[in-house]
């Protein structure tokens, strides 16, 4: 019995020592096959490549520790160019507001400027022969009501400097004037049926930014006109809700109360700082403006832009002196690439002034 199973166990491996053997040697044509197969060079990477950045070394692909090093850098620095560039908009704003501050301009008080601006401020745009009326509406609390006097032209924009309505002559008062009231993001609550044009800020402060007209080369009359513009709450259930809609019972009766005294700024002679940093402080500003106002305030690309270089609400933004030293010339670079589209502009990216001109 013991050699009859003996006998079978060899019959059987005879067969499977012979599929062995032929497995091992498809195995070994598979891989000489393989290692015969030369890599397109496209995509080889050399052990050493001659960059901007200085020499890239690898070693079978993978860089070196002073490869990876030069990468980041010049990761964290295009990070910091893209930031720079994308949210300027944003500084712009928080500057103005900065700047008004500084100068002792509370949010919802007003400046005007009864003898005209001087060289002595930095605006962006503004001049000397116009009487402005500047201005933030802080709408944090809830809606806010800006009553705007006849013949003023101007507009209302968000903290990223995106446009909210137009105010005066291009807006719907058609230059009369009349009662702007501003949303805070996300208001939900009860709205008047009429008396008010509303409007809705994605932002917790709004830019006021209008200008009256000099009369005879005059800017008393104007100045005069603007100091009858007011900043105040909006009252829910008062003057724009009648009585029939009260007694729906989708909205409480509100107490007329008369709006407080408006404050008022005198602009000129002051010394307003009004521009964005061009060097690291540009960054901060940038990073208070994103505590200040709600997460969905921004863009999601341009938020991940910024949290790229470390900049996310509710979390501190605190680089190294590595990080520090690359994000202080992201900025200076940001600041070239930004004058040099303004006044060297290419034809074939579409920018040009008239035809020719570029």
């Amino acid at each position: 019995m013991e050699a009859h199973v003996e006998n079978d166990m060899r019959k059987l491996h005879r067969p499977l020592a012979v599929i062995a053997v032929g497995v091992v040697l498809a195995l070994t044509r598979f891989t000489v096959a393989q290692t015969n197969i030369g890599i397109p060079p496209p995509i080889l990477t050399p052990d050493k490549v001659e960059t901007h950045l200085g020499t890239l070394e690898f070693k079978d692909g993978a860089p070196s520790k002073e490869t990876v090093e030069k990468v980041y850098d010049n990761l964290d620095f295009m990070h910091g160019v893209e930031a720079f560039v994308n949210a300027y908009q944003g500084a712009s704003t928080y500057a103005i507001r900065e700047g008004l501050l500084n100068e002792g301009v509370e949010d919802n008080t007003l400046v005007v400027f009864s003898d005209l601006m001087d060289s002595k401020s930095l605006f962006l745009t503004a001049n000397t022969d116009t009487p402005y009326l500047w201005g933030i509406i802080d709408v944090s609390k809830g809606p806010m009501v800006f009553e705007v006097p006849p013949n003023l032209l101007g507009t209302l924009d968000d903290m990223w400097f995106r446009w909210v309505t137009d105010v005066g002559a291009p807006g719907p008062d058609r230059g009369e004037g009349g009662k702007y009231l501003i949303l805070p993001p996300r208001y939900d609550g009860p709205l008047p049926e009429g008396g008010y044009f509303v409007a809705h800020s994605r932002t917790t402060r709004v830019l006021i930014l209008a200008r009256a007209f000099l009369e005879n080369n005059d800017p008393k009359p104007a100045a005069e006109l603007i100091r009858t513009a007011k900043i105040y709450p909006y009252t829910p259930g008062g003057y724009g809700t009648s009585i029939g809609e009260i007694l729906t019972g989708k909205v409480r009766p509100g107490r007329p109360t008369p709006p407080p005294a408006q404050k008022f700024v005198e602009g000129s002679g002051k010394a307003f700082m009004t521009i964005p940093g061009t060097d690291f402080h540009y960054f901060e500003q940038i990073n208070a403006l994103v505590e200040q106002e709600p997460t969905d305030a921004l863009d999601p690309e341009i938020m991940g832009s910024l949290a790229a270089i470390g900049i996310v609400k509710g979390k501190p933004f605190n680089p190294d002196a590595r990080m520090k030293n690359i994000l202080t010339e992201a900025a200076a670079v940001g600041t070239a690439t930004g004058r040099t589209l303004n006044w060297r502009a290419r034809a074939s990216e579409g920018f040009y002034y008239y035809p020719d001109s570029a």
